[in-house]
């Protein structure tokens, strides 16, 4: 409820000539007012308390109280205009846009036009709030922004990837992107477009299309973003049934103890700069740990024999065991001051570590690119990533009959099947484990007594 706009007299304030100002008042509340200086001065025994107004008692050498009062109403219903133009225009603080707005002067022409004015303004704004909420990566800004708090940095990055494929591809097709844009034809053309034309940097190399699970992640956190949207009620419902995520098994290597140990005891006398990699990789190894969680690590880590870690991807706590190796890098090696890294000097160092230490066994992986399989063998160093660690760490556990949930409460893995997806084991692999606990229940040999073979007459 607005209080009203009134004439108000303050006879205890008196200027030096015996009078007290007139003033319209307005009182958006008990405690928000404004007193609107009219111009108009008299003395106290010439205002009439009931009627709030000046009394026909005002001697004619004064001004003719009659002509006063019009004026004073006048200014008084000039305030109420502005409190309703404020009121139509949701202007926050009311007492000061009538404050500013008003003078003793002011005419109804003018308030007309300030309201034309505020209208126009209105517009304006419902406009640009139309075009902003109609506008694709405006929301997908106000979308990576309020992810920022629920989401690691890696996740953000991912949002922010699939923001830039989107405006690569609106370059690449020279139409903009709207929200009409996402039926199955754009699906098509956008997952055509990654495959064959999408340009990239990789390894200081420009190359053209992404991998099919790359692909798939940016359907994947397209679709979530379009879903939240609608959610929201921002956007109209989108039929998003055809934007499928497509994936394959990806071809990563793992390295057994023995090359582990091998890039472990390699000296690099001549490679001084190449120590710190070598340590950190082997202490990845034996940890499980990701590039974006060792590579930050603090000596305060390491409490009772143990490393305490927040993964940064998926924001759990770890506590991992350290053997006597993984121990002696953390505290010897590093003592007081981790050294800094970054992920693409450490793929690069660690290749040439693998190298050394004679990681040289020739791999062949493939991988789809539309309908055709593209084959590429290298030697085993150069497949060596900061992920093969993690890779290394699962897979050798899991040799080494691990129970499952033990690794996944080490790795942070939270599911079965996204733990499944880091076992990199040969099928020769697959078949000896199974033979090793054929052997360990002592049924390698199933049947003990030969059944005579019964023909029925």
């Amino acid at each position: 409820m607005h209080f009203p706009v009134q004439l108000i007299y303050r006879p205890k304030k008196l200027n030096a000539d015996g009078t007290s100002t007139i003033y319209v008042q307005y009182c958006y509340s008990a405690t928000q007012r404004t007193l609107l200086h009219t111009g108009t001065k008299i003395q106290p025994q010439y205002w009439d308390k009931k009627q709030r107004l000046i009394s026909s008692a005002l001697p004619r050498d004064q001004g003719d109280y009659d002509a006063l009062n019009r004026e004073l109403l006048r200014m008084q219903r000039m305030v109420e205009d502005l409190v309703t133009m404020a009121n139509r225009a949701k202007v926050p603080n009311k007492c000061k846009f009538v404050k500013e707005s008003f003078t003793p002067n002011l005419i109804p022409a003018d308030v007309i036009q300030k309201m034309k004015d505020i209208e126009l303004q209105e517009n304006e704004q419902v406009e640009k709030e139309r075009r902003l909420k109609e506008d694709l990566y405006f929301q997908f800004d106000d979308y990576i922004k309020s992810k920022a708090r629920k989401v690691s940095k890696a996740t953000l990055t991912v949002y922010q990837n699939v923001k830039s494929h989107l405006l690569a591809f609106e370059i690449f097709r020279n139409k903009a992107i709207t929200f009409q844009s996402f039926d199955f034809s754009f699906y098509e053309d956008f997952v055509d477009y990654l495959t064959f034309d999408h340009i990239h940097m990789r390894r200081n190399e420009i190359q053209t299309g992404l991998r099919v699970n790359t692909i798939g992640k940016t359907i994947k956190q397209l679709r979530g973003f379009l879903k939240d949207r609608m959610k929201r009620k921002i956007i109209p419902f989108i039929d998003l049934t055809d934007y499928k995520v497509s994936e394959e098994e990806s071809d990563a290597i793992y390295l057994t103890y023995d090359e582990i140990a091998s890039i472990y005891h390699t000296p690099t006398p001549n490679h001084s700069h190449l120590a710190e990699y070598k340590d950190f990789f082997v202490l990845a190894c034996l940890t499980g740990l990701r590039f974006s969680d060792f590579s930050v690590l603090k000596p305060e880590d390491l409490r009772k024999g143990m490393l305490y870690k927040k993964q940064e991807k998926s924001d759990n706590w770890v506590v991992i065991p350290l053997r006597q190796e993984a121990k002696d890098i953390f505290t010897a090696q590093f003592k007081e001051k981790i050294p800094q890294l970054t992920n693409a000097e450490f793929n690069k160092h660690i290749k040439r570590i693998g190298e050394i230490a004679g990681i040289k066994e020739v791999i062949q992986f493939s991988y789809k690119k539309g309908n055709k399989m593209i084959k590429v063998s290298k030697p085993k160093y150069q497949w060596i990533t900061s992920h093969t660690a993690r890779r290394s760490f699962c897979t050798n556990e899991f040799l080494a009959g691990t129970p499952v949930k033990l690794i996944m409460q080490i790795s942070g893995h939270r599911k079965e099947k996204d733990f499944y997806k880091y076992i990199r084991i040969t099928p020769e692999e697959a078949a000896k484990k199974v033979m090793e606990l054929w052997e360990k229940r002592g049924d390698v040999k199933l049947f003990k007594h030969r059944i005579p073979h019964v023909v029925d007459l």
